[in-house]
């Protein structure tokens, strides 16, 4: 008999390009030798990305703007869509209100439209070609959630910057936030059920069916019991925001959310807003892991706040040291941290950069425990004081992007714990016009450099940067955006891990063979 057979590893290259994620056997894993195993990996770019980026601000004051952003890259489609849309909103409880159920069935009357048209006709974002940001704004409190899909030449990199601007109230200043990929599970350590705190979860589920979340809370002395934070059902491509302070009565100044999908998926952010100290989007942490780096605490800051939370039953102990511009020193008096198991742990670290550019680096002392951690940090001082935060992050891999940039007030802060790197700096034209710009950095080893980074000549409108590492160590980076209004030094800070535009999969002949039997 005559049987055809497809080459393994040209459907995994196909699947992983789709989705971004190839898990294959190692050469030198048990059963993989000679002809059986894979040539040296090959960089794909992906062909679909999904973003989620959560509803601004509650306040009728807040000025927001979407900037969308995919970066040239080598290999990627000629033709491709890119959307963002509107995320029906839930009323807390996992129904969605009375209004949007009314313009549903209205909608339903006109008839379904197809999954190709999905979406068309009501994106709140027009693409341009790859390597120019677009820029959309927004006013008051009814902005809503937004789910995004990126196709073809458009989804490797592709990356949405959120800014909101809110000139008074609780949690004034300058927030922003890195649209996110969805997942399954999230950690937030730096989050807050403090009378003077208001702490949000924001959860928003791209899929056609719904998903069902739990949120755990852990405070300094463990699990914080709620019932109330289990079976959230978040509807399909809707988003539901969560106030923390429903889940509990304890009044806790550090916690740390775990937020875990047991069906479907969805994109989680936390919102944190403070009476006094303005406020901004928490980010979730990397993975827990054993060493971790947070970049990018700027130079003037006046307190930072260290938060972090093991999540198994034995307790870390952390070496704790900071990426300077002359490299790595010892915090006088925070040499070391301990976190119990299943317990919050956040200590002041002051005003630890002393006026220079600084980096967080955290490695074990000894036995090797996964953590997860954040930096709170505050600028300014008295009643003109502002809050930013810096989770955990992975490196910049391949290439990182950040989308929305200005001619002044963007910082780039780059640190190469471990060794020496060079990376590339391009700044992309301009959303109204100006032409793109590159320059490259040497980080010394040990070290943290904040730049001001090239500008496009010409500039008109927003710019995007990328940082793609040229050689030598992992480099670590985050973009500090800024802007001063009436004397308060309005900031907010996202980390700049890899963009996930290109996924490594085997280099293997393709063709079809047939063999006899």
């Amino acid at each position: 008999m005559n049987r055809t057979t497809i080459s393994l590893f040209a459907g995994v290259a196909a699947l992983a390009a789709v989705t971004g994620f190839a898990a294959l056997t190692p050469p030198d894993a048990p059963g993989a030798s000679g002809t059986d195993s894979a040539k040296a990996a090959a960089e794909l770019p992906v062909e679909r990305t999904s973003l989620l980026c959560p509803a601004p601000s509650t306040s009728d004051l807040a000025e927001t703007s979407y900037t969308a952003f995919t970066p040239v890259t080598k290999g990627a489609e000629n033709d491709g869509t890119a959307e963002l849309d509107a995320a029906t909103e839930q009323d807390g409880t996992g129904d969605t209100s009375a209004k949007e159920k009314d313009a549903k069935d209205k909608k339903d009357e006109k008839g379904k439209k197809s999954e190709k048209g999905k979406g068309e006709g009501k994106s709140v974002l027009t693409p341009k070609a790859p390597g120019t940001p677009v820029t959309v704004d927004a006013s008051g409190a009814d902005s809503p959630a937004l789910v995004g899909t990126a196709e073809g030449k458009f989804a490797p990199g592709w990356t949405v910057q959120e800014t909101t601007e809110v000139a008074a109230g609780t949690g004034r200043g300058l927030q922003g936030v890195n649209c996110t990929a969805p997942d399954t599970e999230f950690w937030f350590p730096g989050a807050s059920t403090a009378g003077d705190r208001t702490d949000y979860v924001h959860l928003t589920n791209p899929d056609d069916s719904a998903a069902v979340v739990d949120i755990e809370l852990y405070g300094k002395d463990g699990t914080l019991q709620t019932t109330v934070g289990e079976d959230i059902t978040v509807q399909p491509h809707s988003s539901e925001p969560v106030l923390l302070s429903t889940l509990t009565d304890a009044k806790q100044d550090d916690l740390t959310v775990h937020v875990n999908v047991r069906s479907g998926r969805v994109g989680a952010a936390v919102q944190a807003l403070d009476e006094k100290l303005g406020g901004d989007w928490l980010p979730a942490s990397t993975d827990p892991a054993a060493s971790l780096v947070l970049p990018g605490i700027p130079k003037d800051a006046t307190s930072v706040r260290l938060i972090a939370f093991t999540p198994g039953d034995a307790d870390a102990d952390l070496k704790v040291r900071l990426a300077s511009p002359s490299g790595l020193i010892t915090p006088a008096g925070n040499e070391t941290l301990h976190v119990k198991g299943g317990m919050t742990t956040a200590v002041d670290l002051g005003d630890v950069t002393r006026g220079e550019a600084g980096s967080l680096v955290l490695t074990p002392t000894d036995q090797s425990v996964p953590v997860v951690a954040a930096l709170r940090v505050v600028r300014g001082k008295g009643d003109k004081q502002e809050t930013a935060f810096i989770p955990a992050t992975n490196p910049v891999g391949t290439r990182a992007t950040s989308a929305d940039n200005s001619g002044k007030g963007s910082t780039l802060s780059l640190t190469a714990p471990t060794g020496t790197a060079t990376v590339k700096v391009t700044a992309s034209a301009g959303s109204e016009g100006g032409t793109a710009a590159s320059k490259t950095y040497t980080i010394k080893s040990g070290t943290t450099m904040d730049v001001e980074p090239p500008v496009p000549s010409g500039l008109k409108g927003t710019y995007a940067l990328t940082v793609e590492h040229v050689s030598g160590a992992p480099v670590y980076a985050a973009r500090t955006l800024a802007a001063t209004e009436e004397g308060v030094p309005g900031f907010t800070i996202q980390t700049l891990p890899d963009d996930r535009g290109t996924v490594a999969v085997p280099e293997a002949d393709q063709d079809l063979s047939v063999l006899d039997k």
